[in-house]
């Protein structure tokens, strides 16, 4: 993600946000082995839940991309999960924080207990938002009804009068 977002003067940013020590301690390591010094020191990891981001990322950041992960650590505590209502509160957030043309990309694993429960909070905020500015999209392999869930919420530029078929084009 960081090679996304980060240009080549280092202008991007990455925060990173867990509850879990472990998770963050396992991205650390990641950086550290996949990307350069001056590259990992545009990455700041945070132990807090995602429904705070607005505490940590700096006011009138523009914030082209909050991806989620909603679910459990994998390899981790099965118990630890993410919730619906810190999800909630988290969407809301990045609604708020994000510039038009942007992006919010939700991997929901709903094979856990509240899984489906978080699916259905994440469908019907996205649900809720105006299509007049927003481009919402759920992607759920049919044959498998507990595999991972894609929803990508696409933020419109204003005053975009055409639509956008983003996926097939690559837009995102």
């Amino acid at each position: 993600m960081l090679k996304m977002v980060a240009d080549e003067l280092g202008r991007g940013r990455v925060y990173g946000m867990d509850i879990q020590g472990d998770a963050l301690k396992s991205t650390s390591s990641l950086l550290d082995e996949s990307v350069t010094l001056k590259e990992k020191e545009l990455v700041k990891l945070f132990s807090i839940c995602h429904s705070r981001m607005e505490e940590i990322v700096p006011e009138n950041s523009p914030v082209r991309l909050v991806a989620f992960n909603l679910g459990y650590l994998p390899g981790g505590d099965k118990t630890i999960t993410t919730v619906s209502e810190t999800t909630q509160l988290a969407l809301e957030a990045a609604k708020k924080i994000l510039i038009p043309g942007g992006l919010i990309s939700l991997v929901v694993y709903v094979g856990h207990p509240g899984g489906m429960e978080e699916l259905e909070t994440v469908e019907a905020f996205a649900s809720g938002l105006s299509v007049d500015n927003w481009i919402c999209c759920k992607f759920q392999m049919l044959n498998r009804p507990l595999a991972p869930v894609l929803v990508l919420l696409f933020k419109r530029y204003l005053g975009e009068l055409h639509t956008l078929v983003a996926l097939e084009f690559g837009v995102f």
